[in-house]
């Protein structure tokens, strides 16, 4: 049979294919050995990109999942899992509780990490907390002299006292095992002064708690609290909510059952839901206009979400996607138009928050825009109106992912396939987008190029258009070791799109570009 295809094979498949069908037969005819991990289906080789994302990757188990097995042997006297139990009621029954509202409307929380983390774990529980001060008016600060302030130290276990208790509140994100998104923020709610949501005096008509599933002596773990659920609906999605299988002694039967639809998800595994943020403000009397996007996909359109906040001055969507790199399409823009785009404008930043890089600044009036590719799984959106006429401003967009590609807004620069000068991975489509200012083109010369061999460029290849979207006019589909012509932008941006199927490998491609005056 192998030796059939590699007879007629050839005229209809690759080569490549081939060979490497001949050598496995050959091989495996007197000893057996391991697949080879190049140019392999079964192997293919880790994605260099996707380290980065390590504390955004989905995990098989949910939140609370993690926190209950982390929480094992724990030394601390836990109630519900994971709250350490002090004096307090809930926040929402006792102002006393809660963390204190300044002058300038922001209810400043000071907090301190210990120095038993690394770099990078500081780094990854700053980023959990900057989701809070970006979307809700509780900012975290880091403490200077503060009598009152979160100790965030790496204790037995993932746990929170509830709400504001006094002097240095500890907050245990135990190394290995707690620092992640969900945990921390989960903690930090409680911190906040939240119980879990199905612990709310509501539960019982959106979760059917079964019983028969779950030890006696974690019933408690179930006990409801008569809180105030601030007239707010029940949150399935919310970080604060036990998974499916919380506290089950019977493998593969359930501890809640959503109703009236069972198959609802319930605990989940990457952070903050849009109801969390929206409790958090409508708890601490917080007047923002902020909006958490997330899953692989979506769309926005900002009248629909900016209707109860007309007098707003500005909103903001936190766009994250689970895993890759975030993907921004606006499909119309419609905003007010003013010299420089002082009074009413669209800015979009490279990260969570108004501080990181910016990938589109300041855009008004109604123009086309070009597709925005942020450097990690998180983009922000800000829409700022000096409200001073009645002119309109709104946006409609769509949000995806991409494995790989970039924004490339700045002149003379390179642009390159993912691990290049080393064999690209398999299975990623990149795209990226090189924007000039108004009244310039683009001129984009290869240096390097080798993609797997294919006469009609099925399988490896690389897309440029000359525009923003998939629509746009084609410039070139290129593939194997094709010399390339020097490519000339009509307007001001173009698409690179690379895609890599799942079997050969190769260095893929470096390309320079500049920015020239249109003529």
């Amino acid at each position: 049979m192998t030796l059939m295809y590699c007879r007629y094979g050839i005229i209809t498949r690759r080569v490549t294919k081939c060979l490497i069908f001949l050598w496995l037969y050959l091989i495996t005819r007197t000893t057996p050995l391991p697949l080879p991990k190049w140019n392999s289906r079964y192997d293919p080789p880790v994605h260099p990109l996707h380290a980065q994302y390590k504390d955004e990757i989905d995990d098989a188990e949910d939140i609370f999942t993690q926190i209950l097995k982390y929480n094992k042997g724990s030394t601390m006297k836990l109630y519900h899992g994971d709250i350490a139990m002090n004096r307090g009621l809930s926040a929402t029954q006792c102002t006393d509780c809660l963390w204190t509202k300044s002058a300038d409307e922001a209810v400043n929380v000071p907090y301190r990490l210990s120095s038993d983390y690394t770099d990078d774990e500081k780094s990854l529980i700053t980023r959990a907390l900057q989701d809070f001060t970006t979307l809700t008016c509780v900012h975290f600060v880091e403490r200077s002299t503060e009598a009152n302030y979160l100790d965030i130290g790496s204790g037995s276990g993932c746990w929170s006292y509830i709400g504001k208790v006094g002097g240095g509140q500890f907050v245990s994100v135990m190394k290995n095992g707690c620092v992640s998104r969900g945990i921390i923020q989960h903690e930090i709610q409680h911190a906040l002064g939240f119980y879990h949501e199905q612990s709310r005096r509501d539960r019982d008509a959106h979760v059917d708690v079964m019983w028969q599933y779950i030890a006696a002596d974690d019933w408690g773990n179930f006990e409801k609290i008569d809180t105030d659920n601030l007239g707010l609906v029940y949150d399935y999605a919310s970080v604060m909510h036990y998974g499916r299988y919380s506290f089950s002694n019977t493998t593969g039967q359930p501890s809640l059952v959503p109703k009236p639809e069972p198959s609802v998800d319930i605990g989940q595994r990457y952070g903050l839901s849009q109801l969390d943020v929206y409790k958090i403000n409508k708890m601490y009397n917080c007047k923002l206009c902020s909006f958490l996007l997330t899953g692989t996909s979506g769309s926005l359109d900002s009248k629909n979400y900016t209707s109860e906040y007309s007098s707003a001055s500005s909103c903001l969507w936190l766009i994250r996607v689970n895993n890759n790199k975030a993907v921004l399409q606006f499909d119309a823009l419609d905003v007010q138009p003013s010299a420089g785009c002082s009074s009413d404008y669209i800015t979009v930043y490279d990260g969570a928050s108004t501080m990181s890089p910016v990938l589109l600044d300041r855009a008004c009036g109604n123009q086309a825009l070009p597709l925005l590719v942020a450097s990690g799984n998180v983009m922000l959106v800000e829409m700022v109106s000096d409200r001073a006429f009645t002119a309109t401003t709104d946006f409609k967009a769509t949000y995806s992912s991409a494995n790989c590609g970039g924004t490339y807004n700045y002149d003379n620069g390179t642009i390159f396939s993912p691990g290049y000068p080393n064999l690209y991975p398999n299975l990623v489509d990149c795209i990226s987008t090189i924007w000039a200012p108004a009244g310039h083109q683009i001129v984009l010369n290869f240096t390097a190029f080798e993609l797997e061999f294919s006469s009609s460029c099925l399988y490896d290849y690389l897309i440029i258009k000359d525009g923003s979207r998939s629509s746009s006019p084609l410039l070139g589909k290129f593939c194997w070791d094709m010399s390339i012509p020097g490519l000339i932008s009509t307007g001001n941006v173009l698409l690179v799109q690379f895609h890599s199927d799942s079997w050969v490998n190769k260095p893929g491609y470096k390309a320079t570009y500049y920015f020239v005056k249109s003529s």
